[in-house]
């Protein structure tokens, strides 16, 4: 008997709480449910933004401080600092190391509308988009598949098990074998002899070629 009270109780507040968010909706002033739509039709698309040199750390806390602080939540969603692995020689050894691929640049991904201007452009180590005269240019499908920022489906003649030969990138030249492919992000992961032993590298399929068994 006391468990059926309990489970009245909560339904009762379920209840109230939705009644609760059902007049806080009906009291939007049109300015704002005018304003609600204009964000909700807005595309989410990725833009590059230039920054002072060595300051794209920087650039990047201080975008996520303004995303807090202005409530930009459900207009800017990912900001990244794009890396790549390299290989570097010291005292006669290589090794493979992360470096900064787009120094002085940083990758945003938002809903952008020119309301995001003057948050954007003056905060902190950024000096502003990069496009036309200044202005934002979203970068295509096919750029954004190569930076690897989002899942997009491209058709790939490769399969785990096939000989390769990577023929661009730090790794030129290098064969090696197939592991697994994903064709979401066009990615292959190969295994290579690297500094004597095997090592497993994630590369672009367009930078691989299939050698004949």
């Amino acid at each position: 008997m006391e468990e059926l009270e309990n489970k009245n109780q909560i339904d009762e507040i379920l209840q109230q709480e939705n009644e609760a968010a059902e007049q806080l909706e009906s009291e939007l002033s049109e300015d704002e449910k005018t304003y609600k739509e204009f964000v909700d039709s807005l595309p989410e698309k990725w833009y590059v933004l230039h920054t002072f040199s060595g300051y794209e750390n920087v650039a990047k806390e201080n975008l996520e401080t303004v995303v807090e602080k202005f409530n930009l939540q459900d207009r800017i969603f990912d900001i990244i600092i794009p890396m790549e692995d390299v290989v570097e020689e010291k005292n006669g050894k290589k090794k493979l190391v992360q470096r900064k691929a787009m120094p002085c640049y940083i990758l945003v991904k938002m809903k952008y509308a020119d309301d995001l201007w003057h948050n954007v452009t003056r905060t902190r180590g950024i000096t502003g988009f990069v496009g036309p005269k200044g202005r934002p240019l979203a970068l295509t499908d096919e750029e954004v598949r190569k930076l690897r920022l989002e899942n997009i489906k491209v058709e790939i003649d490769l399969k785990g098990g096939d000989r390769i030969e990577i023929i661009n990138g730090p790794l030129n030249g290098m064969v090696g074998m197939v592991k697994e492919v994903n064709a979401e992000t066009g990615v292959a992961s190969v295994v290579v002899e690297m500094f004597g032993r095997e090592t497993t590298v994630d590369v672009e399929t367009s930078q691989v070629r299939k050698i004949n068994n």
